[in-house]
């Protein structure tokens, strides 16, 4: 498949009067085509189904180049797969794109594609460990976001409770950072994480949850469960 006909297909599936709306919502400065999600999800679908993985990353490439809003969705869409091999090709294109990221929709579905990599690889961790420190706010949001999986465990393994406090640390350290989206990742992360590990979210906001934003607090802790 080419780049001029994975654009056709998109173009094909355009809602009259979306672009406006969307361009509005999002604000970030690109070309909106005006599709719906569930529209390139179906399409993606198709094109995971049918694309060697090769072709997948070329492709994943050049959609995410154009700087159209959907198709750097499509990209982040061709490459969200579990079971992805080889994906090193891929791991590096999902990694070269953080510096582009300007918005959470482009930047949460760009990390949604990288977790699969991470849980494939969890010692690529330190590789995003660097992201932490990046001058680059939606880089050292995105440190958060491609990281929930580790959120996600009701019985992890000792690894994962490693892996887990080691992210928690980088929250720690992202508390004193009052910029809206990043303590607003920092909620995100805790309140997933409460609701699997309940006494883990309280003990980070006992000694952090004062220097967090109030909305922040709030919201990381409301999908606490009550203490017994």
């Amino acid at each position: 498949m080419t780049l001029d006909e994975a654009l056709d297909a998109l173009r094909a599936l355009v809602q009259e009067g979306r672009a406006e709306g969307m361009a509005k919502y999002h604000k970030a400065e690109r070309e909106y085509l005006g599709l719906a999600n569930p529209d390139i999800n179906d399409l993606t679908k198709g094109w995971r189904q049918t694309l060697d993985v090769d072709t997948r990353v070329r492709l994943a490439g050049e959609l995410w180049n154009t700087d159209i809003f959907e198709a750097r969705l499509a990209a982040s869409k061709l490459l969200t797969q579990a079971r992805l091999r080889p994906d090193e090709g891929a791991w590096e294109l999902i990694k070269s794109w953080a510096p582009d990221f300007d918005s959470w929709a482009i930047a949460d579905h760009a990390c949604m594609a990288g977790q699969k990599r991470l849980i494939a690889d969890p010692s690529r961790l330190d590789e995003i460990e660097a992201w932490t420190t990046s001058d680059h706010m939606w880089t050292r949001r995105a440190a958060l976001v491609i990281t929930l999986p580790w959120t996600k465990q009701n019985h992890p393994k000792p690894a994962e409770i490693e892996a887990r406090e080691r992210i928690l640390g980088w929250l720690a350290r992202y508390a004193t950072d009052h910029q809206w989206f990043i303590q607003k990742g920092i909620s995100w992360w805790l309140r997933e994480l409460g609701k699997h590990d309940a006494p883990r979210v309280r003990a980070f906001m006992a000694e952090h949850g004062d220097t967090l934003k109030p909305f922040a607090r709030k919201d990381a802790t409301r999908k606490l469960p009550p203490e017994a």
